[in-house]
């Protein structure tokens, strides 16, 4: 009877500890189960954001455990800034809405812009995708091989560009004031219809991320002749737009941008997201950054997928946040919202 009874007390200490060692999991799928995601981009259909929004939805719900329903709006206006403050302030903390936003916003924040109605430290950061490089493009079809070709143009230079906040059009802006090249940047509502005007050839190039120009790079359309500080591989060898000029002041602002290139495809939740639906979120992102399935989508898509952690993107939001008054004087120069 001893012998029975303590074989029953040890079998029950035994599913005591099987549940708890699987409480975690049986926790995480509930919430999820069932459930929808919103990803509100926060531009239109067609760009580079709202590709790779698409892409990483495809796989996501595989990696979160109830495997919930995920849905795209794009919620495009003022360079995504519509969106931020429609993830910070409207929508409920639930882990529920996603908001991918313009890593431009970093810089706008800096500069204290008032249609701001969001701080990027408050966010509940959930990573980014990719560290994305920009690069300075012409049209193939044009004489200019160089960027020192591109100096001694005879003529204006036209530029197009997805958005006045966009990390594109600084770029563009500051390689027009800083190197003295003979710009005029031509905007339009959404970096497709900026591609577009590039296809048409109305415009003469297009400075943006390379992700968002590499299809056109690839077909010959475009030619990279000048990028940030942060690069791909194709481009590693161009010359940097910071060395292009002689001013100091004038290459600390340039690396400043280049900063806001490292969060590349930045992901945030609103603030007060349960620390529990975040810890899935990130772990989530993380394993679908190395999904084969997405990684082969990825290349074929020219779109480098590489999961940036919510601590690695907020060390860069908090450098810029910290640049002294003087640079941050200078950028108001330039760059216009």
């Amino acid at each position: 009877m001893e012998l029975k009874r303590y074989r029953l007390l040890l079998w029950i200490s035994f599913l005591s500890l099987s549940m708890l060692w699987v409480a975690p999991e049986l926790q995480a799928a509930p919430y999820y189960q069932g459930k929808r995601i919103t990803f509100v981009v926060g531009f239109a259909p067609g760009g580079g954001y709202d590709r790779m929004t698409r892409m990483i939805a495809k796989y996501l719900p595989k990696h979160i455990p109830g495997k919930p329903t995920i849905i795209i709006e794009n919620m495009p206006g003022g360079s995504s800034m519509i969106a931020a403050n429609y993830v910070y302030s409207v929508a409920k903390p639930d882990g529920l809405t996603i908001g991918n936003i313009n890593r431009g916003l970093q810089i706008a924040q800096v500069m204290k812009i008032s249609e701001m109605k969001f701080d990027l430290r408050k966010f509940a950061w959930i990573g980014s995708t990719a560290s994305d490089a920009n690069a300075f493009c012409i049209r193939a079809d044009l004489p200019y091989k160089t960027f020192g070709d591109l100096r001694n143009a005879k003529r204006e230079i036209f530029m197009s560009s997805g958005g006045p906040m966009t990390s594109g059009a600084q770029f563009t802006t500051l390689i027009k004031e800083y190197t003295k090249l003979n710009i005029q940047l031509i905007t339009y509502t959404n970096m497709a219809d900026a591609l577009l005007a590039v296809e048409r050839k109305e415009v003469d190039g297009n400075g943006s991320t390379y992700s968002s120009l590499a299809p056109l790079i690839q077909r010959g359309v475009l030619r990279p002749l000048l990028r940030g500080r942060a690069f791909e591989p194709e481009i590693k060898h161009l010359p940097v737009d910071e060395d292009m000029t002689t001013d100091p002041v004038g290459k600390k602002v340039m690396a400043m941008r280049s900063a806001t290139d490292v969060v590349g495809r930045p992901y945030v939740a609103p603030p007060g997201t349960s620390p529990e639906a975040l810890s899935i979120l990130r772990k989530a992102f993380a394993q679908v950054a190395k999904d084969p399935q997405l990684q082969a989508e990825a290349k074929k898509n020219l779109m480098p997928v590489e999961y940036l952690s919510a601590e690695e993107c907020l060390k860069s939001v908090n450098y810029l946040l910290g640049q002294p008054e003087d640079i941050v004087r200078e950028f108001k120069k330039y760059i216009t919202f």
